[in-house]
């Protein structure tokens, strides 16, 4: 099959390369749909339910498909959006209804509350589980691997586009490309192996309904709040030793993380499409310290010494697709400093991107 390119960027599609300084600026931002994301969109009929939205992406990548569907307009303003979380948080749940996204309260678990979900033509995945499940196996694999069974058979009919992760991938050697795609899936520990079982759980229903399906395989998206940015800024703005055991990693701006996922419907397929999503190019986790460093006039403290290998993921395919993301790294690296400095809230959710034992 003969690739498309990646669609030409529109003027829309411009980045402002000054940072969001407000919660309400880069809450815009972060939702803000591109040319690409409108152009799949218009292109596949139905309404677009977003399981398991209530985690740290849901809310802007609801808000981008409505966004988009609103500027697309006609019949496309008319198609509902609809996010599914269990919404312990009623404020949550507020947040996603005043950016006119539906709300339905659902356990993924169970097979009832999902069979009574709304109908849709595309299905994001977004469901999964990993801080503290080294002290909750059992529950760890059921959200894994028995919720998106039940999702996938629920939407057998539509177009599913399923959050993976790098970490279905050994370590590679750092600094170097990264995995790519057709990359053997052997990683360590019962958290990565378990999303490796999410995949193949995907992949064995959508085959057997011949249910097209997209896999991506997301790292450490960075939203100025969280993000193994966040994670070494905050260390150094405190006088705390930065752990640099896993010396490298890609980090990519959550804007274009989301409009990248979504455009992962026209890759959708039988058997499954996989595409990396993260930033191009590998960042020393040092270096990135030492630029906090000279933002917050503070020597970085560094403990440990970098190893010669990390999880690592190959973007060639997904730039060659989608473009190169539209915030270069070394400028996101400047936007959380500038964001931190002006002390803009965090979310107090570290990635533990230093684990190396795969025990989360």
């Amino acid at each position: 099959m003969t690739e498309p390119s990646a669609p030409a960027a529109g003027a829309d599609d411009a980045v402002d390369p000054r940072p969001p300084t407000t919660l309400e600026g880069l809450e815009d931002r972060l939702s803000r749909p591109t040319g690409g994301v409108r152009a799949v969109l218009a292109r596949y009929e139905g309404d677009v339910v977003l399981l398991g939205a209530g985690g740290k992406m849901g809310l802007s990548l609801s808000r981008m498909v409505r966004r988009a569907l609103d500027q697309l307009g006609g019949a496309h303003a008319r198609r509902r959006v609809t996010a599914v979380s269990r919404f312990a948080d009623p404020g949550v749940r507020r947040a996603f209804e005043a950016a006119g996204v539906q709300t339905a309260p659902a356990d993924l678990l169970d097979r009832k509350a999902v069979a009574a979900l709304p109908d849709a033509g595309l299905v994001v995945y977004m469901a999964g589980l990993k801080f503290g499940t080294a002290d909750a196996p059992a529950r760890m694999w059921a959200t894994n691997t028995v919720a998106p069974a039940l999702a996938a058979e629920r939407y057998a009919a539509s177009r599913i586009v399923a959050f993976s992760t790098g970490n279905v991938y050994p370590r590679t050697p750092a600094p170097g490309r990264g995995a790519a795609e057709d990359h053997p899936l052997t990683p360590l520990g019962e958290y990565a192996n378990a999303c490796v079982a999410r995949e193949r759980v995907l992949e064995w229903a959508c085959e057997r309904s011949r249910t097209p399906l997209a896999l991506v395989r997301l790292s450490y998206a960075v939203d100025l709040r969280y993000g193994v940015l966040v994670d070494v800024a905050e260390k150094v703005r405190r006088g705390e030793p930065v752990d640099v055991r896993t010396g490298w990693v890609n980090v990519i701006w959550q804007g274009d993380a989301n409009a990248q996922a979504l455009q992962a419907f026209a890759r959708c397929d039988v058997p499954a499409f996989a595409i990396n999503v993260t930033g191009p190019e590998p960042l020393a986790v040092a270096e990135a310290a030492r630029r906090f460093g000279q933002r917050f006039r503070r020597q970085p403290v560094f403990v440990g010494l970098a190893t010669g290998d990390a999880l690592l993921s190959d973007t060639s395919l997904a730039q060659r697709l989608f473009g190169p993301p539209t915030v270069p790294t070394a400028r996101l690296v400047e936007w959380v400093g500038e964001w931190l400095a002006a002390d803009g809230p965090t979310l107090g959710r570290p990635t533990k991107f230093e684990v190396r034992d795969g025990k989360y």
